[in-house]
């Protein structure tokens, strides 16, 4: 199975290595797709060794075709995963924006290749009702959700927020694998 595995900006960035290798060994094709603000918390060096694929950070990294690699990577998935996901990709999502090339990904996935959404963020931020608005309007859109979990954050609040652990993503997504392998 091809998944395209998008980081965002929050300190669980790191967690996604564990995710995509746990991926990899499992025998699935993983492209990573990382914003400018997951950068910051994990390099793209680490997702590539993991991965042993070219990492997706800028619409600048796609010079080496005349095909847009974001639409390549939309049209040849199977499964986008985003874990961490932000508040702003979120909104993103939900508003049909597309500053950077996980948007435009998303943008450009067919209707039928499923999404799996697993927040991180201040509990605050996931309690907000501008994020409950986004997260609704993307599960009427159809995508799916691995809700965040409770506990130490790293912001110093104890409460929701915390990304999912990998363990209970990799369940979720595989749901999504032909003959639930």
């Amino acid at each position: 199975m091809k998944v395209v595995l998008g980081i965002t900006g929050s300190i669980a960035a790191y967690k996604a290595a564990d995710l995509a290798s746990q991926l990899v060994k499992a025998g699935h094709q993983v492209d990573v797709v990382m914003t400018r603000a997951a950068t910051e918390f994990i390099t793209p060096l680490t997702l590539e060794v993991l991965t042993r694929r070219p990492v997706l950070v800028s619409l600048e990294d796609e010079k080496q075709s005349w095909k847009p690699g974001h639409i390549e990577l939309a049209d040849g998935a199977d499964l986008l995963v985003i874990a961490p996901a932000s508040a702003d990709v979120i909104g993103n999502f939900a508003n049909g924006l597309a500053p950077d090339p996980l948007s435009a990904i998303y943008l450009a996935l067919p209707r039928t290749t499923p999404v799996l959404i697993a927040p991180a963020m201040n509990g605050k931020m996931w309690l907000h009702p501008a994020t409950a608005r986004n997260v609704a309007q993307l599960r009427e859109d159809g995508c799916h959700f691995v809700d965040p979990a409770e506990g130490l954050l790293a912001c110093g609040y104890e409460g929701v927020g915390r990304l999912a652990p990998v363990e209970q993503i990799l369940e979720e997504i595989a749901r999504f694998v032909p003959g639930g392998q």
